[in-house]
């Protein structure tokens, strides 16, 4: 079953040093300046953080599910996926496995980890 920006933020709301904020139409979310992870403004992709040495792999694994970002983007720790090819699982490991990119390694037992 496909997952919703709902979904994600039950997920989101709860993790230490994260806020959403809404820019130029787009939901983001953010620990300080950082984007961890955005949706585009139809809710029906997210990109979130993903180390740049493994997104590629990651593309190639499963390119029905995920898709490198745009041009400009490539120079950040990223890499998109559509949200109706997420189950509720796979996007709680990837919204986690973002954030924890983001964090001090010590918060990291909020995430469950």
């Amino acid at each position: 079953m496909a997952v919703t920006i709902d979904d994600v933020r039950a997920v989101a709301k709860d993790l230490p040093r994260t806020y959403e904020a809404v820019v130029r139409d787009r939901v983001k979310f953010r620990v300080g300046s950082i984007v961890w992870v955005a949706f585009n403004a139809a809710e029906t992709e997210m990109g979130f953080a993903f180390p740049k040495e493994e997104r590629a792999w990651l593309v190639a694994q499963e390119p029905d599910m995920f898709f490198l970002p745009r041009e400009s983007e490539m120079r950040f720790n990223w890499v998109e996926s559509r949200l109706d090819r997420l189950d509720e699982e796979r996007m709680r490991e990837l919204v986690l496995d973002a954030w924890c990119m983001v964090v001090p390694r010590k918060l990291w037992p909020y995430a469950g980890r």
